[in-house]
């Protein structure tokens, strides 16, 4: 199977505003004073850095998430997410990422580590439930299963 580097054909732009969606789906806010009020500081790595204008806070995009004091490209980290999702392997997105296995799966274990803190609790309700794509079967099937063959026996009329 091919690898691509496909970092190198996503736009960091749209990538870091995808995150910044998904990872403050409340609104982007100091993560100090939950103040609103900020301004640009300095590009740091791949992120802008703020200050925060009421307690004078230094933060980033990624400060207080699983991702927070690592250096990754936007790219980088959107592809991760997906990887994680889809169940890739760490060594094939590690290959993809050029990142290493140990850094990589320092990253997946904290964004799991984040889904299990954040999953619901609470009993569900009700009698049918649906099962979603988590519960599959890793492996394909090559072949179809064995059936008894159909030949003609002298009992059949």
């Amino acid at each position: 199977m091919i690898d691509f580097p496909i970092t190198d054909l996503m736009d960091n732009a749209a990538c870091v505003a995808w995150l910044e969606a998904h990872l403050h789906p409340d609104g982007f806010v100091c993560p100090h004073c939950h103040s609103a009020n900020r301004r640009l500081f300095r590009q740091q790595g791949s992120f802008p850095a703020y200050r925060c204008r009421d307690c004078d806070g230094y933060y980033t995009l990624l400060t207080g998430t699983a991702f927070a004091k690592t250096r990754q490209t936007a790219t980088a980290l959107v592809l991760l997410i997906r990887g994680v999702a889809k169940g890739e392997s760490t060594a094939r997105l590690a290959r993809e990422l050029a990142l290493s296995r140990q850094q990589l799966g320092t990253l997946r274990k904290r964004v799991m580590h984040n889904l299990d803190d954040t999953a619901p609790t609470e009993l569900m309700e009700g009698t049918a439930f649906e099962a979603d794509e988590v519960y599959q079967n890793a492996g394909e099937k090559k072949y179809a299963p064995s059936r008894p063959s159909r030949s003609t026996s002298p009992t059949r009329q």
